[in-house]
């Protein structure tokens, strides 16, 4: 068994949460098996085989995309690939950020440990090399379509491997090529095959794919604790929860919601207070209906995953070796649409789970559809505006979302003198869902700021054992509104409570 601080790429059994431990931690460290080394030599042998027998081999002794049909000299082969990986790099726009970068340098060296791609296991080892070195390609955001693979960000961190373009590296953003020689790693030469070995793939979409959805599934799990605790300040009602109503409708993701919602309200004073004598036969949609909205955002969640984690373990580029039935075959493994697809979805439940949020959030502020809350839940109504404009900018972040849950893949547009005439916009996608996760992050941020002080309000009396808790971890970063003040801070404050902190586990360390 691996080191905790160490992943084994074998190709095969990678795991989402190993890519996001990568991205995020410099310290992890990464090494192919040996197995995979094993699959890879004979791949290599089998191109090099056929290389020395003449045989035309797309990207190997010819051509790429349209110039397929144009053969290349043996004297030339090495330009070709170098060549490619140069024409290539030819993104644009603001550079990924670190932890995206390190997870499509992750994604691309696990997809090549297949031994599908022809390589040898020196390029591999050569990009672990960097990643572990803390030496991170720059890549522009721009310039895939999501078919032919992720070309120009690969090509990107390929044109690293061969001691050319910038990297970030300490901190700083210098030569690859000095960072390189810092750590003792000389430039890669290439070989038949491995320039286009390391650029078509799905990697940069996989990987902010991946980071996008594992911040997903965490924020899903805050949406619940910052639905519960606006249902306590609201004096909403915890009977639309009950096991036998999911029960009746069982979706996995409703009955798990259902089933968060309850442990998190157990034992709440607020309820037993108005429990007898309460009005209201229903509550609002946005109180009542939590499971079956953040539920569907649950299954959601759960399909992009199944795909994700097929694709972060699949061999990606073209041509594709099978050294065992003898043959190099042309294919499109390279075209992301399953990923695109699934990543408009991703963002589509994002946009839906910040929309319930907000409801949620104008509720406690309205003084009309919540029960002994003051306007804005300003302590002096009128002299101050207490959470007015931060509903006001929760609203501009779900407008902003809602533009983003438009999906990228829909669209194509015809690309390499239209032999590539269908693309998935894959990059788009996942530049989207992964910039919606950060807006319902701050949605939720919002959210549980207001909870918070509607709760306090309600005091002495205390919320469910989970509520208690949440409110306890959200006062530790933001203190209550005594006076009007500048929201922006406490915003940020929650979103990375938010985005980093344990919230998101509350439900399920009172389930065990």
């Amino acid at each position: 068994m691996a080191p905790t601080n160490e992943v084994v790429l074998d190709g095969l059994t990678l795991t989402l949460e190993d890519v996001e431990r990568v991205a995020l931690d410099l310290s992890v460290r990464v090494r192919l098996s040996d197995e995979a080394a094993e699959r890879m030599v004979a791949s290599r042998n089998f191109i090099e085989e056929l290389v020395d027998a003449g045989e035309p081999v797309y990207g190997v002794t010819t051509g790429f995309g349209r110039l397929a049909d144009v053969a290349v000299a043996p004297d030339e082969r090495e330009a070709l690939q170098r060549n490619l990986v140069r024409s290539h790099a030819s993104g644009v726009g603001t550079p990924m950020d670190r932890a995206s970068v390190r997870a499509l340098m992750l994604l691309r060296a696990n997809a090549l440990a297949r031994g599908n791609s022809g390589c040898r296991v020196l390029v591999v080892e050569q990009l672990l090399e960097l990643l572990n070195a803390g030496i991170h390609p720059r890549v522009p955001e721009f310039g895939s379509v999501g078919a032919s693979g992720d070309l120009a960000p690969l090509a990107h961190v390929a044109l690293a491997l061969l001691g050319e373009g910038l990297a970030e590296y300490s901190g700083d953003e210098q030569s690859a090529e000095i960072a390189m020689a810092t750590e003792g790693i000389a430039p890669l030469t290439l070989g038949s095959k491995e320039g286009l070995a390391l650029i078509n793939g799905t990697q940069a979409t996989t990987g902010l794919g991946v980071l996008a959805l594992r911040a997903a599934e965490r924020a899903v799990e805050v949406a619940e604790i910052s639905g519960a605790m606006s249902l306590e300040a609201l004096l909403g009602t915890p009977e639309p929860f009950r096991k036998e109503i999911h029960e009746a409708r069982p979706h996995k993701g409703q009955g798990i919601s259902a089933s968060r919602l309850r442990t998190l309200l157990a034992d709440s004073k607020i309820r037993a207070s108005h429990q007898e004598d309460d009005p209201r036969v229903q509550d609002a949609y946005s109180l009542r209906c939590m499971p079956q909205v953040h539920g569907a955002a649950r299954e959601a969640l759960g399909y992009v995953r199944g795909v994700l984690e097929v694709e972060a373990n699949s061999a990606t580029d073209n041509p594709l070796v099978f050294p065992s039935a003898g043959v190099v075959v042309s294919g499109g493994n390279f075209h992301a649409q399953i990923v695109a697809q699934a990543l408009d979805l991703l963002t589509i439940a994002v946009a839906d789970m910040a929309s319930i949020s907000e409801r949620r959030i104008e509720r406690m502020l309205n003084p009309d559809l919540s029960i002994g809350l003051p306007a804005f839940l300003a302590k002096r109504p009128g002299v101050e505006s207490g959470f007015m404009i931060a509903q006001v900018t929760a609203v501009d972040l779900l407008g902003e979302l809602r533009i983003l849950a438009h999906p990228a893949s829909v669209d194509s547009v015809t690309t390499s003198a239209n032999q590539e005439d269908h693309v998935s916009m894959g990059l788009g996608a996942a530049r989207k869902a992964k910039r919606a996760v950060g807006l319902l992050e701050q949605v939720l941020a919002t959210e549980l700021m207001c909870a918070a002080q509607g709760i306090d309000f309600r005091r002495p009396l205390t919320g469910g054992r989970g509520v208690e808790i949440a409110h306890q971890r959200v006062r530790t970063v933001v203190s209550e509104l005594e006076h009007d003040r500048s929201l922006g801070p406490d915003i940020d404050a929650l979103t990375n409570l938010v985005r980093y902190g344990d919230l998101s586990s509350i439900a399920t360390e009172m389930d065990r």
